[in-house]
């Protein structure tokens, strides 16, 4: 559901909900396969997802809105304390190229 709708920035309990779990069974089951906190792989995705779409030549600006951040200034931030630098510089050093134009992902 959250890979379907990354943008819904839902509570753990809410997706919980949604699962038919408990918070707490979610939060086993997520430390028990995943090895993390919901919120760490919640990160972990979006960061999974923020390569996929910037690789394929989506703007910083989409992708931060498709991730449901309120800006784009807000994702980069993330992202270089997630990975150590900014989306562009960590694009540009693989040679993908961030398209200027507006694609769809």
């Amino acid at each position: 559901m959250m890979m379907a709708d990354p943008s819904a920035q839902a509570t753990m309990e809410i997706w919980a909900k949604r699962a038919g779990l408990s918070e707490r069974t979610l939060a086993r089951m997520i430390a028990r396969q995943a090895g993390m906190t919901f919120g760490r792989w919640r990160q972990q995705l979006n960061i999974v997802l923020a390569l996929q779409w910037l690789a394929g030549g989506a703007t910083i600006q989409q992708v931060a809105m498709d991730l449901g951040y309120e800006s784009a200034g807000s994702f980069v931030t993330m992202f270089r304390k997630t990975l150590g630098t900014t989306p562009g510089r960590y694009m540009a050093e693989r040679q993908v190229p961030l398209a200027s134009r507006s694609s769809k992902h």
